[in-house]
């Protein structure tokens, strides 16, 4: 079994005019929530045991994957950070490699495929994260790599002040030893405990992370203006 973690816990308040009281994740999008096209293109990508770490307005998520008895489920709560979100993830996994990806991001099932087998064939690996070339990634985490290997990651940096065009997009691969740095994370600043913060300790320590740029269609959605690009990437892969 290939086990797929997807965070869906948050409001995601930047959406609210669009999507009301429903969580980000549950966006309808032709006719079905935007999750099942997240779950439609990991099954597609080879994984076939799912856990949804949800949090605002949860009971919507239980009424819809009812019966799925291959998605599983964890409540964050409080919804305090993608780092406390991924820990939740430490029994699931059951000590074995994982897939990680936010429950807003649409990619291509080659290109999720393409970033758990660089895992998979690098032993030396503890990790593996995707991004996406930008103008600028300080909606993001700017991304500094030297031939493929993780360098530096900066969560949230001040437009103009990056000297990388990569993005972290989302999704990321990682071996169980994750979940041990996970339980030491210390609240951000922001008043969080960020995913990032791992990597970043990470590379104090030494370990080799690497870095998977995509090749094929992406879409991050989290502002209202990314819905419309959204429906278009899945009228063109219905089509």
């Amino acid at each position: 079994m290939s086990n797929a973690v997807i965070l869906a816990a948050g409001r995601g308040t930047r959406l609210k005019s669009v999507t009301g009281d429903l969580p980000k994740p549950l966006l309808p999008l032709h006719g079905r929530p935007l999750l099942d096209y997240v779950l439609a293109n990991l099954r597609r990508a080879g994984f076939d045991r799912f856990l949804l770490v949800v949090g605002y307005r949860h009971e919507l998520f239980y009424g819809r994957y009812a019966g799925d008895t291959s998605v599983h489920y964890a409540l964050q709560d409080p919804v305090d950070g993608t780092g406390s979100a991924a820990l939740l993830a430490r029994g699931f996994t059951a000590n074995e490699p994982f897939l990680l990806i936010f429950g807003d991001i649409l990619a291509s099932p080659d290109d999720i495929l393409a970033l758990w087998q660089r895992l998979k064939n690098d032993p030396a690996a503890s990790g593996v994260l995707a991004v996406q070339h930008v103008d600028d990634p300080f909606q993001g985490a700017a991304v500094y790599e030297d031939a493929g290997v993780l360098t530096r990651i900066v969560e949230k940096p001040p437009l103009g002040a990056s000297q990388t065009n990569w993005n972290s997009a989302g999704i990321y691969a990682f071996r169980p030893e994750i979940f041990d740095e996970l339980a030491r994370l210390e609240m951000s600043p922001r008043g969080e405990y960020e995913l990032t913060d791992v990597l970043v300790k990470w590379l104090a320590q030494g370990r080799r992370i690497l870095v998977h740029p995509l090749q094929g269609e992406w879409r991050d959605v989290g502002r209202p203006e990314d819905v419309e690009a959204a429906a278009r990437l899945i009228s063109s892969s219905l089509s």
